[in-house]
């Protein structure tokens, strides 16, 4: 019964200043520069061997709004979620505040759903 051990389990902190996210997913850029993630509407190996090829659709298409898009281009494993965060406010100013949790529950969510890797 060998489980593994994930970092938070061993009591080591990450901060979130210093992670360097990749993008994990298709996705595509539109005419007006805002970004649609096209997630897979099936991850069973044998469904998106057989059947998916056959479907007209094969992603969900997930539209981000212009801060989601901003910050979907920079997720590059190269740019921290500070630097990220230091682009937002030259940009955006003071209209994305309180900006470290926005970008931090942001970034969780799509880390959770597998969209990004850490």
């Amino acid at each position: 019964m060998f489980r593994k051990i994930r970092k938070q389990d061993r009591g080591e902190q990450r901060n979130l200043l210093e992670i360097k996210p990749v993008r994990n997913l298709e996705w595509e850029a539109e005419q007006d520069g805002s970004i649609v993630l096209l997630v897979p509407k099936f991850k069973n190996r044998y469904i998106v061997k057989y059947i998916l090829p056959r479907l007209r659709k094969q992603h969900f298409r997930l539209k981000l709004d212009e801060y989601g898009s901003f910050i979907w281009k920079l997720l590059d494993g190269n740019t921290t979620v500070g630097d990220i965060s230091e682009k937002l406010e030259g940009v955006y100013g003071e209209n994305f505040d309180p900006r470290y949790e926005r970008i931090g529950k942001f970034i969780a969510n799509l880390a959770h759903n597998k969209f990004l890797l850490l």
